[in-house]
């Protein structure tokens, strides 16, 4: 049974991702699937290679044409490793941001603050010019 990670690397090629959009619809012929791809038959089929490896297609021969089928319980094991992660707050990056913004202006204020350590304060007194 492949691991996790073998599904993953797998899966971060944009290439392999669109070639198992491709098998949802159906099975389909090597040179089928390599149709569309603007790549050699044999860059194909090293596509093909990792993504049955992976366990997410198997390949089969029937005459002379191998054909591919996507396994759709191999994404089962990563489906429920990503659920895991549902249990956390999705995280709100404008908030973030601004957090990060009063985070990073308290800052320089201390910066300032503890560079003008020899100077004497300002003070906005009218009377003193």
């Amino acid at each position: 049974m492949p691991d996790l990670d073998q599904t993953f690397a797998a899966l971060a090629d944009p290439t392999r991702r669109q070639i198992l959009a491709m098998l949802l619809e159906d099975d389909m012929a090597v040179t089928d699937v390599a149709e569309p791809f603007a790549m050699s038959l044999a860059a194909i089929s090293k596509h093909l290679t990792i993504l049955t490896r992976a366990g997410l297609i198997s390949r089969d021969r029937r005459g002379r044409v191998t054909w591919c089928r996507l396994e759709p319980d191999a994404l089962k094991d990563a489906s429920v490793w990503m659920q895991s992660f549902g249990q956390f707050e999705p995280v709100n990056l404008d908030a973030f941001e601004r957090f990060l913004e009063a985070e990073t202006g308290l800052a320089n204020v201390l910066d300032d603050d503890q560079n003008d350590d020899d100077k004497p304060d300002e003070v906005d007194d009218p009377t003193h010019e």
